[in-house]
């Protein structure tokens, strides 16, 4: 298996990564790697329906994509991975899952998130998420669509709190 993309983009499979992505990286099978989706049939259904017949989807939890990327079953794809949070990312590293590169697509707005970009938002505990992942020694950007110049997540963190 090829990982050509690992991204963090709480829409997960959207136009953006269907028309920006998939070409620019030449992914032939998308793994999405969130147990809220993959608890939810109808919205699995709907998003698996949005993506190109020739492509192969994957969508279940953390601990199942985790799994099957560890097997053999993909070793012939080049795999875009999509996790929809930053928690995501930290248990499929804790669970042995071996990626170099993290990209930050979107992660939304909500209560005690602080905005670093016009699709950022993060918390104290993203932060430590990434914090970890990065001293883990994994590339972490910030690059909505392949056009955009990639950004060091620690360059669009101002003082947060004292933390950076």
């Amino acid at each position: 298996m090829s990982l050509v993309l690992t991204r963090i983009d709480n829409r997960l499979i959207h136009g953006q990564v269907l028309e920006a992505w998939v070409p620019f990286v030449k992914a032939d099978c998308i793994v999405v790697a969130n147990d809220d989706i993959a608890a939810k049939p109808l919205k699995k259904l709907m998003m698996k329906a949005s993506v190109p017949s020739r492509m192969r989807v994957e969508i279940g939890t953390v601990a199942e994509s985790v799994a099957l990327l560890k097997s053999n079953q993909l070793d012939r794809c080049k795999v875009l991975l999509l996790f929809g949070t930053t928690s995501d990312a930290v248990r499929a590293y804790r669970e042995g899952l071996a990626f170099n590169q993290l990209n930050l697509g979107n992660l939304q707005a909500n209560k005690g998130k602080a905005r670093l970009s016009c699709t950022l938002f993060l918390d104290p505990t993203d932060l430590d998420d990434l914090e970890l992942l990065d001293q883990a020694g994994i590339r972490i950007t910030s690059r909505c669509i392949p056009a955009d110049s990639e950004r060091f997540w620690r360059k669009l963190i101002p003082v947060y709190k004292g933390r950076v």
